[in-house]
């Protein structure tokens, strides 16, 4: 199940926050959030519901194990952790694996054929997190397997994020309130991201498909171009607006979770880039991979070194395909550029402001070309195209002039506004809020038609 279906809007999420409200007590609350929020992630994997419910528990041993048994402690996290990666490693990487074996000479495995779990990488990373941050000593490990349950399935965060650290919600899972000011603000932000997804991401969704999926012989500059730049939007409003769903969901039930997205276009760099995109992840691998690699207190070579591992493992923790793997090492690359030619980084006149964002854009934009191919071959070809095909062939012009249709301008041109902070200074204006109260109304009357249609939905990170 997904916040941008009609069984979630209209019946799921109705049904669970009318009896959140109604039930007496935080424990009557939290068992049905609980249970609410089994039967989210059993809707659509029924099996491996039993899967998470037994990481959890595990997990949940070991942070009782770490703290009762102090001498023991490292054994325990290392167990933890190790069990962790061995489980994603079945479950995402023992296909790829086999195969890479297979095409050494003489050898011929066979090739499991396993599906991956919904949202695998996400509540694996939380439990992890949880663990060890009880060996750090950052948090007590609870005693109830209920409340350790609850923080890694809520389905809120459960299928794509935002991660969530326990202690960030520790208190809010024994003792929170649900006011009308955050009922509200939730709601709101729930339809601000709803609308990102369905409006926005889904109509670039759909030109960027149309166009990676045609004959080589049809794509020229033009249709290279316009089919990058589609997906570079639908990736950022798919996820950002599943985050900003999640976010609100959160808020409607009196969590708080911390940002997910800070607008990484407008970054003059790729760290700040990485500073404002998938902020969870990419402060996860800093605190539980970076800093224990020695960060950057061991000198240059050291620091960007980290910084290499760490994104090779981003590129890995995406999935078992060498174009995530590239990915990774791609932006692992120019971070040591950055690094190494500070010039890049370093703030200039208007002239120099404006090469940074396009520099920053440029390598985003190829970087996603290769995420959003399915081989090297057709992201090496696609790139090509990009900078080299500059041809005036009537099918492939035909091709990129057919997808520039009012809606598809209308929807690009929304995400270039929604890509930039302009909404900012406009929320300290008396009516913010009812205007946003009332384009929010017609955001989600868009959205219903468009989902009651049942038109293009997919979401990208649904299997990470």
């Amino acid at each position: 199940m997904v916040f941008s279906s009609m069984v979630f809007l209209c019946v799921f999420l109705p049904v669970v926050f009318l009896l959140h409200c109604a039930l007496p007590g935080i424990r009557a609350k939290n068992g049905m959030l609980l249970l609410a929020s089994l039967l989210f992630y059993a809707y659509g994997e029924p099996v491996y519901v039993l899967l998470m419910i037994g990481s959890s528990f595990f997990h949940y041993l070991c942070a009782l194990a770490i703290e009762r048994y102090p001498a023991k402690k490292k054994a325990a996290v290392t167990v933890a952790v190790l069990v962790s990666l061995a489980v994603l490693v079945v479950f995402k990487y023992a296909g790829f694996l086999a195969q890479s074996v297979n095409r050494l000479p003489g050898i011929s495995v066979p090739v499991p054929s396993i599906r991956l779990p919904i949202g695998i990488s996400f509540f694996t990373f939380q439990a992890m997190s949880y663990v060890i941050d009880v060996y750090r000593g950052v948090t007590r490990a609870q005693k109830s397997f209920g409340k350790v349950l609850l923080y890694i399935s809520f389905f809120p965060q459960l299928i794509a994020g935002p991660i969530v650290k326990y202690h960030d919600i520790e208190l809010e899972i024994t003792e929170r309130k649900q006011t009308v000011d955050g009922v509200f603000c939730g709601v709101s932000r729930f339809i601000a991201g709803l609308s990102k997804k369905v409006l926005i991401a889904n109509t670039m969704g759909l030109v960027a498909d149309t166009l990676f999926a045609a004959d080589r012989g049809s794509v020229n500059a033009a249709v290279a171009w316009i089919g990058a730049i589609a997906y570079m939007f639908q990736i950022y409003f798919d996820f950002s607006g599943y985050s900003d769903m999640a976010i609100g969901l959160g808020e409607m039930f009196g969590f708080h979770f911390r940002e997910n997205f800070n607008y990484p276009y407008i970054s003059a760099n790729i760290r700040e880039f990485w500073r404002r995109w998938h902020i969870s992840l990419s402060g996860w691998f800093a605190e539980y991979l970076y800093i224990p690699l020695g960060g950057n207190r061991k000198g240059r070579a050291r620091t960007v070194l980290n910084k290499f591992i760490v994104f090779l493992c981003t590129g890995i923790w995406h999935g078992a395909n060498v174009t995530f793997l590239f990915w990774g090492i791609y932006h692992g690359f120019f971070l040591m550029l950055e690094e190494y030619v500070p010039a890049i980084q370093k703030k200039g006149g208007a002239l120099k402001t404006v090469l940074q964002h396009l520099y920053t854009l440029l390598v985003v934009c190829v970087g996603f070309v290769f995420f959003r191919a399915d081989t090297m071959g057709d992201g090496l070809f696609w790139v090509r195209q990009m900078f080299t095909g500059f041809t005036s062939d009537p099918a492939a012009m035909s091709l990129a002039l057919n997808q520039l249709t009012p809606v598809c301008l209308l929807a690009a041109a929304a995400a270039v506004i929604a890509s930039c902070p302009v909404i900012l200074p406009l929320k300290k204006g008396k009516a913010y809020r009812p205007v946003a109260g009332v384009l929010g109304l017609a955001g989600f009357f868009l959205c219903m038609l468009s989902l009651a249609a049942g038109t293009y939905n997919p979401f990208i990170y649904f299997r990470f």
